[in-house]
Formats: structure tokens, C-alpha cells, sequence
């Protein structure tokens, strides 16, 4: 950017004429107050992570529709790609870019709430967290979340989202309609009845089909949530896992394989007094600060992780009744940066899944030099959905994530441990969760998504130059073998 540009005073609005007709030094004067210094600390984006960092050409923080419609105008006429990006806590290289990168931080706000409709507009950037508050003040609330509610609204949207529970599909299935600024400029709402099959495509479209501006979001009557959890050996649960999955609501699992033990987490919606209660030992000082400086020391001393994560069971062995707003229960402490890989298998293959799991990771518990995960497993269920990107996709789904905590921020050892879980996986048919790395594809994705070809005409037709494609979707979606979408070119450390 021109420092004349920067100087210049500014032009009149970009309303005033069409965006084709307004000078290029002129768009540069018009978004100069929305385009972070070279010097700013936020003009170079890392993932919560702490696993993926990038340099974008330019990083722009827009407050308005019409400044997101000139930093698509300047990226036409320059020939460069737009990402959008929101908190970044995807761990992958899902919002990298080395082009432009357009922050939602300022495209924050909640539009509309229809209290009697169940239904909610904000804008992509409202972080959850936010979303929630007022969504309180009018009794309402998200029927299902994930683990944390740090993210945006347009980030759960675009990778599909999960929480847990065998009759809740994905958080997207939730979306009534998408308002979206498309590459040529265009304005344009979808739902499953206007545009449907860009709708389908957006509502776990990576941030792809375009620029999502608004969402129109379906909630409930504010509710809360009794959860109970208590331990059970890896046998009990997953030879009864039906039982176990049925037996509540939202039914989560986290498995300690060093341990032999699965913590189960069953929640139901109550209309008892709030009752928040933690794992002390877990949430304490010893629980977050004496864990972490044993996982640093694990670092060093491998065989130390299986004795870390018996630890870690017996400060949750206690059975435990929370009953809290529903919010407060879906989400949990990530305690620190990781490393994390999921993937979803047919409910019908979780059993025997599970089982070669514990197979292979009792061999290397075994060998002296075997690989020495340090952390649980956790296990997640969710119902059938038809949008067409979906894990989910026409089939009850259990999601299986493995995680490597990084203490203090340092990397660990996980790239064996990972290949070989995701042999595992795809084994069982497995498919990768979009906001997460993985090593697969577009012919690997064809053969597990019967719509991945409508998924990527729909693509040609709304952003037929790429736009909006990164190396992520360019890598995943499109191929590339290209340097520049290497899966590695992010890394921190390669």
C-alpha cells in the first residue's frame, strides 16, 4: 500500500459510485482505516493452538458491509485471495493465508431477536460467548455447542461444528439462512427453500462459497442442564455403549487408555435449582499448574506420560452432579494449547473402532519405545444431517478426537502418534473434522462424500477465479500440490 495512498484525505463514500468505477488509489484510501499497520501485533495471525502462524499481505478489520465489499473489489483488481477469519482456534492452517485476510472482530454484532420465533440474527463474527448473554436476556439459548464458546458463529458454521447427544445433528443444521457477499460483489441470502444448494454448501462451506454477513440461526427456550459423571472401566462402556450413548440427552466420553478408564458424561435438560459444581482437583492449582509442569516434564521423559495420564483419571474419579445454564455445561476447560486431531465414524463402527484403538495403544504401552499419548481420548456422538460437506452426512456419527496438550506452549511429540490413529480411522471410513488437520485429498473426500462434486460445482459457479480459496481449500478441495499449499508451510516449527 502506497504511502500516498495513506496520506491522501478521504474520498467520498464508496456508496456513491460503483465499486468498478472508484480509483484504486482511492480504495486503498477507503479501507486505510480498517488495514492493520505492518507493526500491529494482530498483522500476523496465530491459532489459539499456537501450532499455525501467517503473514498476510494485508489483514483488514471491517465494520461495515460496504468496506467487506471493497476489500473484495481491491482483491479482484490486485489478483489476490481473500481469507476470512475469525478467533482462530481451528487447529489447522484452515484460515492461513499469505494474500488478504479479512478479520470478522468487527462484524460482531446480533441483528435481531425473535423471541417468539426461536430464531436469532447476528453477524459471522459474534463470538458464542457474547451470543449466549443476549440470547439469555431474552430466555432463549442455543440447543446444542461444542466444547468451548470462544469461537465465532461463522467459524461453527462453515466447518459443521458438533456437540454430543444422538438426537442433536451438527450446530449447522441449526442455520434457517445465510446472507452472503459473493466474489463478484453480489448480495445474496440462501436457505433450504431460495438458492438451496448454495445454502447447503455454505452451512460447512470453509469459508469458501463467500463471505457470510448474516446468519439466521434457530434457538430455543433457555434451559438448563444436570450432568452427572462418573468412571467406568473401557470395557463396561463400550460393551454397552448403546445403552450408554441412549441413556441421556448429550452423552459425552473421555477415555484414559493409560488408566483403563472412561469418564462418562450424561446431561439432561432440568428444571432443578442451578447447582455448579467442579472437579476441584482438576480446576484447582494442582489440577491446571502442578499438570502442566508434569507434562513438561513428559516432554523430556516419555515414560512419564502413562503415569500423567493415570493422573489425570484420578483427579476426575469422583462421580460429580452439576446442574447449570445450559451453556456452562456444553462447554469445558481446554486447560492449554494442543495439538488435535477428530474424526467421525459410523455409529455403527464405533464399537469395533474403539476396540483396535485400545488394541494398538496397549502394544505401544507395552514396547519400552512405543508411542506415549498423555492425554484422554474423547468421544462424542451426533445425529444424521444432509448438508453436504457434513462428517455427518446421512449417518449417526461417533466423533473420536485425540489430543496433545503443549505445556507452556512448547510442542510435543505427535505426528507418529496422530498417522497412526488416523490409520485407525480410515480403516473404519472415517472422515476428518474440518477445522482440524488431516492428510486427505479431493479423491480421498470423494469416495467418503457422495455431494463433494456438487460441493465443488457449486464453488465453480459462485467463485469460478478463487476468490476465496486459500491453500487449505486449494490443497483439500482442489489438490494442489503447490508449495505454497503445502500442509506444512504454516507450521511454526515444520
Amino acid at each position: 500500500m502506497s504511502s500516498d495512498a495513506l496520506a491522501s484525505s478521504p474520498p467520498p463514500p464508496a456508496s456513491a459510485a460503483k465499486l468498478a468505477d472508484i480509483p484504486l488509489q482511492t480504495l486503498y484510501a477507503l479501507l486505510a482505516p480498517v488495514t492493520l499497520r505492518a507493526g500491529d501485533s494482530r498483522a500476523t495471525f496465530t491459532n489459539w493452538g499456537l501450532s499455525y502462524t501467517c503473514t498476510p499481505l494485508s489483514v483488514f478489520e471491517p465494520a461495515t458491509e460496504e468496506q467487506c465489499s471493497l476489500i473484495l473489489e481491491l482483491a479482484r483488481r490486485e489478483g489476490k485471495t481473500v481469507r476470512v477469519a475469525g478467533i482462530g482456534h481451528s487447529p489447522s492452517d484452515l484460515a492461513c493465508t499469505t494474500d488478504f485476510m479479512l478479520r470478522t472482530t468487527r462484524l460482531n454484532r446480533v441483528l435481531e431477536v425473535d423471541a417468539e420465533k426461536h430464531l436469532v440474527a447476528a453477524q459471522a463474527g459474534v463470538i458464542l460467548s457474547v451470543l449466549h448473554d443476549e440470547l439469555a436476556r431474552h430466555g432463549l439459548a442455543m440447543r446444542n455447542l461444542g466444547s468451548i464458546s470462544d469461537q465465532t458463529l461463522g467459524g461453527v458454521v462453515t466447518t459443521a461444528t458438533h456437540g454430543s447427544g444422538m438426537q442433536y445433528p451438527v450446530l449447522s443444521m441449526d442455520v434457517k439462512a445465510l446472507v452472503l457477499l459473493l466474489a463478484d460483489g453480489s448480495r445474496v441470502r440462501c436457505s433450504r427453500e431460495e438458492n438451496p444448494d448454495l445454502f447447503l454448501a455454505s452451512i460447512c462451506g470453509l469459508g469458501s462459497t463467500g463471505l457470510i454477513l448474516e446468519i439466521t440461526l434457530e434457538v430455543e427456550p433457555a434451559f438448563r442442564l444436570k450432568e452427572i459423571q462418573e468412571s467406568h472401566t473401557f470395557d463396561d462402556v463400550v460393551g454397552n455403549l448403546d445403552s450408554i450413548a441412549h441413556a441421556a440427552e448429550h452423552v459425552r466420553l473421555w477415555w484414559f487408555p493409560h488408566a483403563d478408564v472412561v469418564r462418562v458424561s450424561s446431561s439432561n435438560r432440568t428444571s432443578e435449582p442451578r447447582k455448579p459444581v467442579g472437579t476441584w482437583l482438576w480446576h484447582s492449582v494442582l489440577g491446571y499448574h502442578v499438570l502442566q509442569f508434569l507434562l513438561f516434564l513428559g516432554r523430556y521423559v516419555p515414560a512419564l506420560n502413562l503415569w500423567i495420564g493415570r493422573f489425570m483419571a484420578w483427579l476426575v474419579r469422583d462421580r460429580t452432579v452439576t446442574v447449570d445454564d445450559s451453556h456452562r455445561v456444553f462447554n469445558i476447560d481446554c486447560k492449554y494449547p494442543q495439538f488435535t486431531t477428530e474424526w467421525a465414524v459410523s455409529y455403527e463402527h464405533a464399537q469395533a473402532c474403539l476396540r483396535e484403538l485400545r488394541t494398538w495403544l496397549e502394544r505401544e504401552f507395552a514396547d519400552p519405545a512405543g508411542l506415549r499419548p498423555h492425554s484422554s481420548i474423547e468421544i462424542r456422538f451426533s445425529a444424521p444431517d444432509d448438508i453436504w460437506l457434513s462428517p455427518s452426512y446421512d449417518q449417526r456419527t461417533c466423533w473420536i478426537g485425540l489430543v496433545q496438550f503443549k505445556p507452556y506452549g512448547l510442542n510435543v511429540p505427535y505426528r507418529k502418534l496422530f498417522a497412526h490413529f488416523e490409520t485407525i480411522m480410515l480403516k473404519y471410513g472415517g472422515k476428518p473434522h474440518w477445522a482440524k488437520s488431516h492428510p486427505l485429498g479431493p479423491a480421498e473426500l470423494r469416495a467418503l462424500y457422495p455431494r463433494f462434486d456438487d460441493f465443488v460445482r457449486v464453488l465453480a459457479a459462485v467463485d469460478p477465479a478463487g476468490l476465496f480459496r486459500n491453500p487449505y481449500v486449494q490443497r483439500h478441495i482442489y489438490g494442489s500440490t503447490d508449495a505454497a499449499a503445502g500442509a506444512r508451510v504454516f507450521k511454526k516449527m515444520p
